[in-house]
């Protein structure tokens, strides 16, 4: 589904993604881990195309399309979703209003406007959110917590091929990460992808994770499986600086 060749990305004068390559398979979960300020939101962004950020060599591709000159808005309308790690506040434009129109930007048709809320009632209260939520500015006065779960709302709203999770379960408390890694494994199938940035196990409890990635330096320098993840959780990432 995802394929990166030798991916060189700079912001400003400064190198921050220095030859990386990734591939991820349909139907894939992978697990990326890594100190903060190695890369790994950096990716996330160049993935959507941010335009703070200069891809000075290599490629990306998507279902075998190159997207390295697409617009953020082309790679979205191609099936793929970020979730950030500061989610912003759009005064304006409440939540059902935004996932409405996202969801008919990404399909084409026009969606009807109580089948569409009786949808959102049932998804929000499997994460928890409160219905009046569904009428309130996206984001605006939400709480952490809330804005995080937001996101999954978003994430099963839309139904991307490709979900790309930056440290979605950062700042929460227990429960509230169980609620958003049942979110995901409600999304998760085999016809779609999830690439996960954590420092906290607990997302993965629901999840099968394929493969995990330990990042340093704005490189990728060990590959493995769901042990990565364990490992990282016991001894942290001096014994990776060390190997690489």
């Amino acid at each position: 589904m995802l394929e990166i060749k030798n991916l060189h990305v700079k912001a400003g004068d400064k190198e921050i993604l220095r030859g990386l390559n990734l591939n991820v398979g349909k139907g894939e979960i992978h697990v990326i881990l890594g100190p903060n300020g190695s890369g790994k939101s950096t990716l996330m962004n160049v993935i959507l195309g941010h335009p703070k950020y200069e891809i000075t060599s290599g490629k990306i591709f998507f279902e075998g399309e190159d997207l390295t000159a697409l617009k953020t808005f082309e790679r979205a309308r191609r099936g793929i979703f970020l979730s950030f790690q500061n989610p912003e506040e759009i005064p304006g434009i409440t939540v059902e209003n935004m996932l409405r129109t996202a969801k008919q930007s990404i399909t084409g048709e026009k969606i009807k406007i109580l089948q569409f809320h009786k949808e959102q009632l049932a998804l929000m209260k499997e994460l928890q959110i409160a219905p009046e939520y569904a009428n309130r500015y996206m984001n605006v006065g939400f709480s952490g917590g809330e804005k995080k779960r937001n996101e999954i709302l978003q994430l099963l709203t839309l139904n991307p091929k490709l979900a790309l999770l930056d440290e979605t379960d950062s700042g929460l408390d227990v429960d509230a990460v169980e609620i958003v890694s049942k979110g995901v494994a409600k999304f998760h199938n085999e016809n779609n992808s999830c690439i996960i940035i954590t420092h906290n196990a607990q997302i993965l409890k629901h999840l099968p994770v394929n493969r995990a990635h330990i990042f340093l330096n704005g490189q990728i320098v060990k590959n493995g499986g769901a042990e990565l993840v364990n490992a990282v959780s016991e001894h942290g990432y001096a014994p990776f600086e060390v190997e690489s």
